[in-house]
């Protein structure tokens, strides 16, 4: 996957009991706070998945919500992120296997499937452990590291994450 370093900007929110008259500990309070906002988040459309912070590159003046009382603060902040492509080959861990497909799982994506015509020469075999065979005697099976190469990709707001179309046609794809 390609890694970016973005440029962003987030408000953080602070509660009244995490304020306190040394600067230091309200600069910790903000960046906790950022840590987590980042977390939940995961990932964005525009930026892909949130990997780490980098640098923090400023906190702006607080202004304090009068219902509240929380004191909301403007940061700008450098972050790592990871976005999939159209084209690239990326490696996975098979999860799950289905007679139309299987479903693969690499670094923060959990939502690849590769279709059975995209398996090139393998063929579906049910049983109580389903596989994937190939003419060649390699198997397809949960928890077998394989090569694909990325076919297509959506991001899905309600999940906040990407699913990726895959393939394993193609030289040095499959199983590894």
């Amino acid at each position: 996957m390609v890694f970016l370093e973005a440029e962003m900007n987030s408000n953080v929110l602070i509660s009244p009991d995490q304020l306190t008259p040394q600067g230091l500990l309200l600069q910790k309070a903000i960046i906790t706070r950022l840590l987590e906002d980042i977390a939940n988040k995961k990932a964005s459309k525009e930026h892909g998945y949130f990997i780490a912070i980098t640098s923090l590159k400023s906190i702006g003046d607080g202004r304090v919500r009068t219902l509240t009382g929380d004191v909301l603060f403007p940061v700008s902040f450098s972050c790592l992120t990871q976005k999939p492509t159209k084209g690239e080959v990326l490696t996975g861990t098979v999860e799950r296997i289905l007679k139309h497909g299987l479903f693969v799982k690499s670094g923060p994506i959990e939502d690849i499937f590769i279709s059975e015509k995209m398996t090139g020469d393998y063929k579906y075999v049910p049983g109580e452990s389903p596989m994937f065979l190939s003419a060649k005697h390699s198997k397809l099976e949960k928890g077998v590291s394989v090569r694909f190469k990325v076919v297509g990709f959506r991001w899905m707001e309600a999940d906040r994450q990407f699913q990726l179309l895959a393939s394993l046609a193609g030289d040095f794809l499959g199983p590894i």
